[in-house]
């Protein structure tokens, strides 16, 4: 792998995906910032990881702020060098109707647009510096694949924008040698679900997928480290990975 040593920055690092991921960047060598909008849960995550500290820290707060924005690549740079990797993952979801979303719905799906847009901003002026680089975007793959059981146009709008940020991005910044990727996900077995649905409820879903299950944030981790590492992905830049357990392969 060529992730020894590089620098990750991983939004909703604190639990889920982001937690999962982290450990699975430090397990390889990788340093790692984590960041959400909770600091216990960072500090509980990042202490679980890597007790030492020596190779992870978090910054807490809501990517939408310039502000935090800037302190997690101040943090990056100042604890370990520099900006490698970003990993745009943090995520809200609620399924709902489109006659019933308001302007707040929205804009807490456009915040988190706006957060993804300009931090990737100031990680890829980092990256130029260094000349290379990798950001994963989280799409979903609701933007590409609408479900009647589960209306989610807010979401969908935002994460559509996703989709299309990482295509321009990718050839925008391929000349700097910075590829640009997404993943969608279908049901992914998070914390996220945890207020929305029942263990009954989630576990319904297993037959929406093809392959038989729901998505686990194993399947996630691994994508992303794919995406990643120049040496396995190295030529891939532009593209959304559905890792949605084939559910945007045909009708089930």
């Amino acid at each position: 792998m060529s992730l020894q040593n590089k620098v990750v920055l991983i939004t909703g690092g604190g639990s889920g995906i982001g937690a999962n991921t982290a450990q699975a960047f430090i397990q390889v060598g990788a340093k790692v910032v984590i960041n959400g909008r909770r600091q216990d849960s960072l500090k509980s995550t990042a202490a679980n990881i890597d007790p030492t500290g020596k190779n992870i820290t978090w910054v807490a707060g809501d990517i939408g702020k310039a502000e935090v924005r800037q302190e997690i690549v101040d943090t990056a740079i100042a604890s370990f060098g520099g900006v490698d990797i970003l990993f745009n993952n943090a995520g809200i979801f609620e399924p709902q109707a489109f006659l019933d979303h308001t302007e707040s719905d929205l804009e807490d799906y456009l915040n988190l647009l706006r957060g993804y847009f300009f931090l990737t901003q100031k990680a890829i002026a980092q990256m130029q510096k260094q000349d290379s680089g990798a950001v994963i975007n989280t799409g979903s793959m609701w933007s590409s694949h609408a479900i009647a059981a589960t209306p989610c146009s807010g979401s969908s709008t935002a994460k559509g924008a996703v989709h299309a940020l990482t295509r321009n991005l990718a050839i925008e910044f391929a000349p700097d040698k910075i590829r640009v990727n997404a993943i969608a996900p279908a049901v992914v077995e998070t914390p996220l679900f945890d207020s929305l649905l029942t263990p009954e409820q989630l576990a319904s879903f297993n037959s929406f997928h093809p392959l038989g299950r729901n998505g686990q944030t194993k399947d996630i981790t691994e994508a992303v480290l794919f995406l990643a590492d120049s040496d396995r992905s190295g030529w891939i830049t532009g593209v959304v990975l559905p890792v949605d357990g084939g559910v945007t392969a045909g009708r089930n």
